[in-house]
């Protein structure tokens, strides 16, 4: 196993989510690998943090994949930053993306947290996905 699939994984999981009409519809085109610098309004989606586990075994290399996906929103109350992280949800779970290298094997949602940031005045979201990677 090696962390050589990571990026690719990542690539794809944004493709899925910037390309997903459900998700645009309440997003737009606000999905992020990196937040831009300065604050950001409205609803949107952030790339976050992730780990990867060596699964390997006799037929090949497999990595265990953790990531988050975080939903922002600064709409009064949790509706709007639940309907995105259901959408977010719905396009991932079970998803099979092409990769540039390697192949999805399995993609879990595993958990999710939802806060208050910012005194109150943002909605956070932090979605955790465990996708299971066969590096060829």
């Amino acid at each position: 196993m090696s962390y050589g699939a990571s990026s690719a994984l990542q690539a794809a999981v944004y493709q899925l989510l910037a390309g997903d009409p459900g998700v645009q519809a309440l997003v737009g085109a606000a999905v992020f690998d990196e937040v831009p610098p300065g604050p950001v309004s409205g609803t949107y989606l952030s790339l976050g943090e992730g780990e990867v586990r060596d699964l390997s075994d006799a037929t090949g290399g497999i990595g265990e994949h953790r990531f988050e996906v975080s939903v922002m929103s600064d709409a009064e109350g949790f509706a709007t930053a639940k309907a995105a992280a259901e959408a977010v949800s719905d396009v991932l779970v079970d998803a099979a993306p092409a990769l540039s290298r390697g192949r999805v094997v399995s993609l879990r949602f595993v958990k999710a947290r939802a806060r208050r940031v910012r005194a109150g005045q943002v909605r956070r979201i932090d979605m955790a996905f465990r996708a299971v990677v066969e590096d060829n």
